[in-house]
């Protein structure tokens, strides 16, 4: 310091010239300090947390350099865990705030060894392949925030999927010591493997306070509905068995049992079901002449032949899983994989995401004091409906099941959902596959649709020769802001359709189709023409519908009907020409599971050019008819997916007392 003096009073002229190397070092010493600055101010302003980490993945942190804790034996124990909570209860939702994406954003702790004060870990595993699988998906996912202070929710490291591999007491405290555990408020923990002898507890037995907690074994007794979450029991064979999609179809087996660890009372019923019913049920076990191991573990025997496993399920139609020492099995992971549908025997066992999957599309659940009655009713099952359940079950094992990565998204899609009741995925997106593989009726969103090219719809009016009738029609629906084009099909192949000049004159495009054959089915043809996704079919006497009532609601499913329509139902209805009506609501309900929107009652309706002699409907068989076709379609379907409600569903204002003007639709019910 003294000589920087020195040379300052005399001026930086008088600065004697340094040597080459002192000037180098001088330099290089300089932009080292200047590039410490720059980080440290760069750390100091951009935006973090004292909590935060890095992108949580086994590959970026060694469990080996994770910071060693102690757990004192005075460390506090979090209570055993509230029956009573609920989202309301024992979540705050107001953590997770408002945001665009309706998304909550969910924290994963650092990884930590927890040990007690002699060293001991609080597990014999440490953490396992599927619970890293599991936050590493869930770190590389849009839920994930490394910022503490922006979590909704949030997972501990710390691995409680095997409750065998777990010191109770000591994982409980390594939970209270969490920094904000705070009672378990908005903590999640996956266990799949609750309990352990002699009882076999179907929730994990850790105190765990009021945390949420997904579990592969709930029973009704222990299970917080809307609170915890239901998920399957992983199956390693997910990752290490290629099983490839089979066809949906009859299979070499009708029944097929592959458990190992059956209790004895349940195996005996079930080898009494094998000689009644012979090569149609398939009675495996494990194999005694085999050595244990990863090897045999993949086998199954019957009488000395030996089978893989999974691939065997695959030629089953229906696999049966039954409960073992735990409610929740890997066996009906394995089962879905093969597309056999599975035959599920564990009273009181909460089936895997059951608050959003459609179970009885999948499965069969059978109490299990029903166990020798279990061949009867599969029988009863139709074959069509045995095809779509298969398709179904292989689709939950894809969606759901197959990686733990899918089970973790799910199950946080589930908490999501809970929270954002507004923006939650509907029944049709958690239920219904995206790509559809035809057999026979399957949901409306399975169509392999192309966009529309026109938006509004297409009103197509079946016709015969009531052309006054018919006018009235055309000018009352071309009113409908929505119309996008009018269709007459004309069915009579005995008269030509009226001169161009006669028709109404409307502001859409009207074409006129001129069918080969006079049938019913002509109504739900897709014909070319019809440039729109959706589609009103009206007959030609139909005047009692007003032009707010149909742009109020209008849907139909042509497609289907025409190509898709189980049995002969269409070959039926062209045959005898009645039941098109009762034939497409068949379809419609059994597709949606919901009743028709309107159905107008017998005295409203109106036909004042309707006379004995041209109204199908006057025919005095026609009433006896539409009750055989409803008994027939019924057979056909397997089911009455007709619904017999009292429902009417009206726009705001509709009967209150308000200026026409200021209504959307004034003119809905006046007829």
């Amino acid at each position: 310091m003294y000589t920087s003096g020195k040379y300052s009073s005399r001026g930086p002229a008088l600065i004697p010239r340094m040597k080459t190397k002192h000037r180098i070092y001088y330099i290089t010493l300089f932009s080292v300090v200047l590039l410490g600055l720059i980080a440290t101010g760069m750390f100091q302003f951009w935006p973090h947390s004292i909590e935060s980490t890095a992108d949580w993945t086994l590959d970026k942190r060694s469990v080996h350099d994770a910071p060693l804790i102690r757990l004192p034996v005075s460390s506090p124990i979090p209570e055993r865990g509230d029956l009573s909570c609920r989202m309301h209860t024992c979540f705050d939702v107001y953590r997770c705030g408002y945001n665009p994406k309706n998304r909550i954003k969910v924290y994963i702790y650092p990884l930590q060894r927890f040990v007690d004060e002699l060293g001991v870990p609080i597990s014999s595993t440490g953490l396992s392949r599927e619970y890293n699988d599991l936050l590493s998906a869930i770190s590389d996912s849009d839920f994930y925030t490394d910022d503490v202070t922006r979590a909704c929710l949030f997972i501990p490291s710390i691995d409680v999927l095997n409750q065998n591999s777990l010191r109770i007491r000591e994982t409980a405290q390594a939970l209270a010591m969490l920094p904000r555990w705070d009672k378990g408020m908005n903590h999640l923990l996956f266990n799949m493997l609750p309990g352990g002898p002699p009882d076999y507890n179907t929730a994990l037995d850790v105190p765990r306070d009021r945390a949420l907690l997904a579990g592969g074994g709930f029973s009704t007794w222990t299970y917080r509905q809307g609170y915890d979450v239901s998920i399957p029991v992983y199956s390693p064979l997910s990752a290490d068995v290629d099983l490839p999609e089979r066809q949906p179809g009859p299979r070499r087996y009708f029944i097929l049992s592959s458990q190992t660890a059956i209790h004895r009372e349940y195996r005996a019923e079930l080898e009494r079901l094998k000689e009644e019913n012979g090569e149609a049920l398939l009675l495996l076990d494990k194999c005694s002449n085999l050595s244990q191991g990863a090897a045999s573990a993949r086998k199954r025997c019957y009488k000395g032949q030996v089978y893989d496993y999974p691939q065997i399920l695959q030629e089953s139609s229906f696999c049966v899983v039954l409960r073992g020492a735990r409610l929740g099995q890997a066996a009906l992971s394995d089962v879905l994989q093969a597309g056999c549908v599975p035959v599920i025997l564990a009273d009181s066992y909460i089936l895997p995401f059951s608050e959003v999957l459609d179970w009885k599309r999948a499965s069969v659940v059978i109490p299990e004091e029903k166990l020798s009655e279990m061949y009867t009713i599969l029988k009863s099952i139709p074959h069509r409906q045995v095809e779509e359940m298969q398709r179904q079950a292989r689709w939950f094992w894809e969606a759901y099941f197959s990686s733990m990565k899918a089970i973790g998204l799910t199950t946080l899609q589930i908490i999501n959902d809970r929270i954002y009741p507004y923006a939650a995925r509907t029944y049709e997106q958690w239920n219904n596959p995206p790509v559809v593989k035809w057999s026979s009726v399957n949901s409306p969103l399975f169509l392999p649709l192309i966009p529309p090219r026109a938006p509004g719809f297409t009103a197509v009016v079946l016709t015969y020769d009531r052309v006054e009738s018919l006018f009235r029609v055309i000018t009352e629906i071309s009113k409908v802001p929505s119309l996008a084009k009018l269709l007459v099909v004309w069915n009579n192949q005995n008269k030509s359709p009226p001169e161009e000049t006669l028709w109404p004159k409307i502001s859409v495009p009207l074409k006129v189709v001129r069918t080969k054959e006079n049938k019913l089915s002509n109504r739900f043809f897709p014909y070319d023409e019809i440039e729109t996704e959706a589609v009103l079919a009206i007959d030609d006497d139909i005047i009692m519908l007003t032009s707010d009532e149909l742009q109020f609601g209008y849907e139909y499913f042509n497609y289907l009907y025409t190509y898709k329509m189980p049995g002969d139902i269409k070959n039926w209805v062209d045959a005898h020409m009645n039941c098109e009506d009762i034939a497409m609501n068949f379809l419609v309900a059994n597709i949606t599971g919901k009743a028709p929107i309107k159905v107008t009652p017998r005295k409203k309706f109106k036909c004042p050019e309707c006379t004995a002699i041209d109204g199908l409907s006057l025919d005095q068989t026609h009433m006896v008819e539409r009750s055989e076709c409803i008994n027939k379609f019924a057979s056909v379907f397997g089911t009455m997916p007709l619904k017999v409600v009292e429902h009417r569903a009206d726009p705001v204002l509709y009967k209150d007392d308000f200026p026409e003007k200021l209504k959307s639709f004034p003119n809905i019910g006046s007829l």
